[in-house]
């Protein structure tokens, strides 16, 4: 079937590397379902696709967006028939600025009546944070953790889900003017990393004590120094690479990165009692499905029982993508934000 898309066609500035163009959508298999498209979801991986540094996007003219809401109008002969005309939150292997998209139905969950926005903020966002505190890395009670981009969206969902658990959060932010929203999610302590090197400010604040956990969707030279505050048994947790976002030097850009992080010897790891984990949530999509299933009906049900409260920190249409994609690039922003058809 023909449907309208965003394609992203050449790397760069916002307002230049999108178009909004007629495609094909190429039949669904059995085991696939067509969600008629609602809103999606920025997130932070969309930005460096945009500007050529995420390894997993497709070859350019592409579809890019992992998250949409919308109403499933078509289902493979293996799908449950009953999701027909059910009203979804759902995760797609690319595609998701479209009109319509294709995923497989363990990819979904029914929202009802649920806000677009609220229900896009669980997809990718609550979905990596609740796999990685309570799945891959479980917090515990007191564990003093450190959050990086601590307004962003991820950054929103651990805060929620760890004060759950009652845990002790450290936010490291870039200015003043998010300092409200962070005391309201209910942050114990924030460090302003434009002000003063913030490894010096969590390490004022500790005193004697160390992390149980960072974690981190900066790497870089953040590597290192989230690395030197764990204490044993702490966990270090890559999900991104943001540091090397905006640097216009190529492949020496790159490599510059990669040096600041450093080599580390597993011996070393063992010896100090400390663990570096990464997390690449498309890789536990494409691989283990069942766990991205359990996790994303886990966090609706959270939103369902108000135990957690999504934010969705702006709201643009259709035809101000680009405008959506500079807010998040610029660091200003706080929670989700959507694109509504």
């Amino acid at each position: 079937m023909k449907t309208q898309a965003f394609q992203l066609i050449k790397n760069g500035k916002a307002e230049d590397a999108f178009a909004f163009n007629q495609i094909e959508l190429p039949t669904i298999t059995d085991e696939e379902l067509i969600i008629e498209t609602e809103a999606f979801g920025l997130n932070y991986a969309d930005v460096m696709a945009r500007n050529g540094l995420y390894r997993e996007c497709p070859p350019l003219p592409a579809v890019i967006g992992y998250e949409v809401v919308g109403v499933i109008i078509q289902a493979g002969k293996k799908v449950n028939q009953d999701l027909i005309g059910k009203r979804v939150v759902a995760f797609c292997r690319f595609g998701g600025y479209a009109k319509h998209v294709i995923t497989k139905e363990y990819a979904v969950v029914e929202i009802e009546d649920m806000d677009a926005g609220e229900a896009l903020c669980l997809a990718t966002q609550y979905v990596t944070a609740y796999y990685m505190s309570e799945y891959l890395a479980p917090v515990h009670k007191s564990d003093k953790v450190l959050i990086h981009a601590a307004a962003g969206g991820v950054g929103t969902a651990l805060i929620q889900l760890l004060k759950l658990k009652q845990a002790h959060i450290i936010a490291k932010t870039s200015t003043r003017s998010k300092e409200a929203y962070l005391h309201e999610q209910g942050v114990d302590y924030i460090v302003y990393h434009t002000e003063e090197p913030y490894e010096k400010s969590v390490d004022a604040y500790l005193g004697e004590e160390r992390l149980d956990v960072s974690f981190n969707p900066v790497a870089g030279s953040t590597f290192k120094k989230d690395f030197a505050l764990l204490g044993s048994g702490g966990r270090l947790v890559l999900f991104g690479g943001s540091e090397r976002s905006g640097k216009k030097w190529g492949i020496l850009s790159t490599l510059n990165f990669v040096r600041k992080m450093g080599l580390m010897l597993p011996i070393g790891l063992m010896i100090r009692s400390k663990n570096v984990l990464g997390v690449n949530m498309l890789k536990i999509a494409d691989n283990k499905p069942h766990i991205l299933k359990y996790c994303l009906q886990e966090v609706v049900n959270l939103a369902q029982e108000n135990k957690i409260n999504p934010q969705v920190g702006s709201r643009f249409t259709s035809n101000q993508l680009a405008a959506a994609h500079d807010f998040l690039e610029s660091g200003k922003s706080t929670g989700k934000i959507i694109v509504t058809f």
